[in-house]
């Protein structure tokens, strides 16, 4: 019985042991597969791995051969693996789409870093060689990346990039002369993609940041320099002052034996200006600034025969036709020169330095009037702009890296919107619209506009006499002081403001009237003026033409000072020191009855 129950306990354990093995063999034989198919897995893994390994290794091999070879960095605004698995299509470049490919959204100083930073976009890649961007630093006269010339910088391409440059990549403050562009390669070629852009805030990085010294009256006056030690801009309530600086008076050596030459380094270059010319001007500018007056500088390209690199090469053929030129920015040594000149004057009148300080600076004289005032050949709308922005930017650029709180202008006459067939000349409202498109392409800045709302015609003073010349729209042939709010109404637009919103500053630098038809009526015509200004939140200043009046205007039926030539008092001269006072009706109020209205608001509104 025992045997028996042992003989049935064994075969139930061997039946058990036997379906057990079946299942545990099955799983081994599952577990197997799933182990290959693991390895499958494992071995794709691996070899992607190894695959992404050896690209990176790649790169990071093209990366220091790059290094060594050009002296720039490739850099990568994160994960290179990532970088590729979220790769934009790619774009191939046409010849309509290559030059704007790519935006070059800023380019500023970063004073975190002290770099220059470059921040730029696109909407998907361009097509190219390899896979990077590349910045390049031009000369402002380069139309395009010379051949030879090498990157400073290479980046991965994305469509958000930016570029950190050396702030003194030249050894230099060597970012007032260049402008940046963004390129591929191609066909083993750098091409550009973008437009040059400047770097747009030198203010932010500048020694001085000294501002105007009035913050009153908008009242200016082109001032007789034999005055300035009377007290006569004290009696007049003067606080606003103009003066010409025409660039051939301050350049060379001292000639008097008494000044020394003043020995100027911009940019590891020395420059020579007239110490006996330069104290003139410390003269002038100290009293004017000890007054608490506001002082606007003209600087202008009269002919020096000793600089002739000054002079646009498109003017040198034309000297003697008219009494200022294009500034010559179209090589090294006159942009040179310019951002020279400008550093130089806006140290020499920063404020700190006991010789004065000039808050705004013009730059040239009304440059739509080429024949006459800004003389070069005859050129293009889109040609002639270039080259007075070029030179305006050059100008721009020393000024505001000396003292960022100073304020530049262009200047342009009356002639707003003349359209006559055959004009050598250029409408204001086109160079302005040229203007404007060009310097914002290229880096918008804190352009200024210095505009002379003279009558017309020049030789009558009643301003608010109805002419078809005038018209309170935007397709008037010339703006005056009776409808100057089409200038700072089109201003308001918003392709005209600054990066920060703002309507930029407007100065009425140079407008008079003749006294020739009468005193009364030329005092009437500068309150008129005066009142439309200072009701206008966009004037910062309005400058009348002049302290004295000047032989050789008066020969044109242009007695436009204040002060007749012997220095004896106008009947303007009283109305011209309270008009801005609270004693100004009682001066102004004559004025309402010539002009035939019953309430100043009558004009101001308009």
């Amino acid at each position: 019985m025992q045997l028996r129950k042992r003989v049935m306990i064994l075969a139930a354990v061997l039946l058990l042991l036997f379906s057990g093995g079946m299942g545990i063999a099955s799983k081994i034989v599952s577990d197997r597969k799933q182990e290959a198919v693991e390895a499958v897995h494992l071995a794709e893994e691996e070899k992607r791995r190894s695959k992404e390994q050896a690209e990176a290794e790649v790169e990071k091999t093209a990366r220091a051969e790059r290094e060594t070879v050009y002296g720039f960095g490739l850099e990568s605004g994160g994960s290179v693996f990532e970088a590729v698995r979220n790769r934009p299509p790619m774009v191939e470049l046409t010849e309509e789409n290559t030059a704007d490919f790519v935006t070059i959204d800023s380019c500023r100083i970063n004073t975190q870093i002290n770099k220059i930073t470059v921040s730029a976009s696109a909407e998907g890649l361009p097509a190219s060689d390899d896979r990077f961007y590349y910045l390049f630093a031009l000369k402002p006269y380069e139309k395009g990346i010379s051949e030879g010339s090498l990157p400073m910088k290479g980046i991965y391409k994305a469509e958000q990039v930016i570029f950190h440059i050396p702030r003194y990549f030249a050894g230099t403050e060597s970012g007032v002369l260049y402008k940046f562009v963004v390129a591929v390669k191609k066909g083993d070629e750098y091409v550009p993609v973008s437009a040059p852009h400047y770097i747009t805030n030198q203010g932010e990085v500048s020694k001085y940041k000294a501002g105007g010294g009035s913050k009153g009256s908008k009242k200016g006056l082109l001032i007789d320099p034999n005055k300035l030690r009377t007290s006569e801009l004290d009696d007049l309530g003067v606080k606003q002052a103009a003066y010409n600086i025409p660039v051939s008076r301050i350049l060379g050596h001292s000639t008097d034996g008494i000044h020394d030459t003043i020995h100027y380094k911009y940019n590891g270059k020395s420059y020579t200006f007239n110490g006996q010319v330069m104290s003139e001007y410390d003269l002038v500018f100290s009293i004017l600034t000890a007054k608490g007056i506001e002082i606007t500088a003209i600087i202008l390209n009269d002919v020096s025969y000793s600089y002739p690199q000054l002079l646009h090469p498109l003017a040198r053929g034309g000297i003697g036709s008219a009494p200022y030129y294009a500034f010559n920015a179209t090589d090294d040594e006159g942009c040179e020169y310019l951002a020279a000149v400008g550093s130089f004057l806006a140290e020499r009148y920063s404020g700190r330095t006991g010789k004065g300080l000039v808050a705004n600076w013009i730059i040239g004289n009304e440059i739509n009037a080429r024949k006459e005032w800004n003389y070069m050949e005859y050129v293009s709308l889109e040609s002639y702009v270039e080259e007075y922005a070029r030179a305006y930017r050059m100008f721009y650029n020393a000024i505001k890296s000396v003292n960022g709180s100073s304020r530049v202008y262009i200047s342009l006459d009356q002639q707003w919107d003349r359209n006559i067939s055959g004009n050598k000349n250029y409408d204001t409202k086109d160079i302005l619209d040229e203007f404007n498109r060009q310097i914002k392409r290229e880096g918008n800045i804190d352009w200024g506009l210095a505009l002379h709302p003279y009558n017309v015609p020049l030789t009558t003073p009643y301003t608010w006499n109805s002419s078809k010349y005038v018209k309170h729209s935007l397709d008037t042939s010339m703006v005056t002081m009776a409808n100057i709010e089409v200038v700072t109404n089109y201003l308001e637009q918003e392709e005209f403001l600054t990066e920060d919103g703002e309507v930029r500053s407007v100065s009425l630098s140079e407008l008079g009237y003749t006294s020739s038809a009468g005193e009364t009526v030329q005092a009437a015509a500068i309150v008129y003026a005066y009142k439309k200004a200072a009701a206008n939140e966009h004037i910062d200043a309005i400058l009348f033409s002049r302290q004295t009046d000047a032989p050789e205007e008066i020969a044109q039926g242009l007695a436009l000072g204040i002060n007749h030539t012997d220095g004896s008092h106008k009947y303007v001269y009283q109305v011209y020191k309270y008009m801005d006072t609270d004693q100004s009706d009682q001066y102004t109020g004559f004025a309402k009855n010539m002009i035939g209205i019953s309430d100043w608001s009558q004009i101001v509104s308009e």
